[in-house]
């Protein structure tokens, strides 16, 4: 994860059309984007997340202000991708074709699976949630936007992102699901320290 100097430093190089500059901020922020639209567009996350990206880099030389602004930017892009795809998918019904991604070689493919079965888990408790309470969750907890900037992306007050999101949390923390992973983890830490 690059520092905060050299996110700004890729922003500018981005921003003057260096492709490298680009690559360092779309491996730092596509996966907070993706798990932002799983939550938001479902199965249309992948679609979203590309055009996201696609606009980005269309209107990235307009982009003024420093990395925490950007990620502002870029996760508004990022919701009203969403919800058009949301409204293309309501709009037509497809069967989805089943994609294979050989992702990169290297890792442990039963690490992957327990990791990806995790966050699966998470992002479908986070998606269960009211849209507003989930979306806020996501933005401010998942992608650590301040309650400013996730204020600008859901187009509300700031008032109203903190109790979206203190609701949504109070709800995930009271969650059954949550509280017996929550429980079996303690008691798994519990053993493993013996």
């Amino acid at each position: 994860m690059p520092t905060d100097d050299e996110l700004a430093a890729a922003l500018i190089a981005a921003r003057a059309g260096d492709e490298l500059g680009f690559a360092v901020l779309w491996r730092t922020l596509h996966p907070a984007v993706l798990r932002y639209l799983r939550v938001l567009a479902g199965d249309a996350a992948e679609d979203a997340a590309s055009e996201t990206w696609l606009q980005a880099a269309r209107d990235l030389d307009r982009f003024t202000g420093d990395p925490a602004a950007f990620r502002a930017w870029l996760f508004r892009i990022a919701r009203h991708r969403g919800i058009d795809e949301l409204r293309r998918a309501g709009r037509r019904l497809e069967d989805p074709a089943e994609t294979v991604d050989a992702g990169p070689a290297g890792r442990d493919a039963a690490t992957e699976v327990i990791e990806g079965s995790e966050t699966a888990w998470a992002l479908s408790r986070v998606a269960a949630l009211p849209a507003d309470q989930a979306e806020a969750v996501m933005l401010r907890v998942v992608a650590g936007l301040d309650v400013a900037a996730t204020a600008r992306v859901l187009g509300k007050r700031r008032g109203a992102v903190r109790i979206a999101t203190m609701r949504g949390l109070r709800r995930l923390a009271a969650d059954p699901q949550v509280r017996g992973r929550a429980a079996e983890f303690l008691r798994h830490e519990a053993t493993e320290g013996v």
